[in-house]
């Protein structure tokens, strides 16, 4: 079961809770601001929260770290080039608006690395490294229900910025020709900003600008 929350501050942005609602486990994917208000809509609905998984380390995907990580002890967890992003407002892009988000004590995963919800193996994502909008970008594939969390590498009509610290443009388009649409077409994706769409829907805006 997937749950989008879109939370707001400077940017909305997508927070996911995948969860199991037998046992009302579950993962949330990018808890980017509102983190008190987050904190009590999980508690009001009732789920455990076994980790945090993050897309890349921007600030509009970690605002909430603060609260739901570092006060609450949630484990946090990001690809292993992400560490420098959590820690520096520079690189996070908070600092560029005054701000000073940083997370420290953070768990790392590698491209291929799969996560399960306790007692729920039917629950599984596996990490697929997506490179380009920053080099810790990562989307979080379940194969047997046949969707993503895409972050921001891939939108519906379009793709992450690649001019923001550590972005590749040329890495971006790659990790998205070869890491996400040879998916199956029928994969859903949910992406880090506005609506979800397909691996199938985005395949055909690709082949046609190469066309152009």
């Amino acid at each position: 079961m997937i749950k989008r929350l879109v939370l707001r501050d400077l940017l909305d942005v997508n927070c996911y809770l995948y969860a199991d609602e037998v046992t009302g486990h579950a993962f949330l994917i990018d808890p980017g601001a509102q983190g008190e208000e987050l904190l009590a809509w999980i508690r009001d609905q009732g789920y455990t929260i076994e980790k945090i998984l993050l897309t890349h380390g921007h600030f509009d995907h970690i605002g909430g770290l603060e609260i739901l990580g570092k006060r609450e002890g949630i484990p946090v967890w990001i690809e292993e080039a992400g560490e420098a992003w959590l820690e520096d407002p520079t690189l996070n892009l908070s600092g560029r608006f005054r701000r000073k988000i940083v997370f420290q004590g953070a768990h790392f995963f590698r491209d291929g690395d799969t996560f399960s919800l306790e007692n729920s193996p039917e629950y599984t994502l596996r990490v697929i490294h997506t490179p380009g909008h920053t080099p810790d970008s990562v989307i979080f594939y379940d194969e047997k229900h046949g969707f993503a969390f895409s972050g921001d590498t891939i939108f519906a009509g379009g793709h992450g910025n690649d001019t923001f610290p550590g972005g590749d443009g040329d890495q971006l388009i790659q990790s998205i020709l070869t890491r996400i649409l040879t998916l199956p077409g029928d994969t859903v994706l949910y992406p880090g900003h506005g609506e979800a769409t397909t691996v199938a829907e985005e395949k055909g805006l690709y082949i046609h600008r190469e066309e152009d």
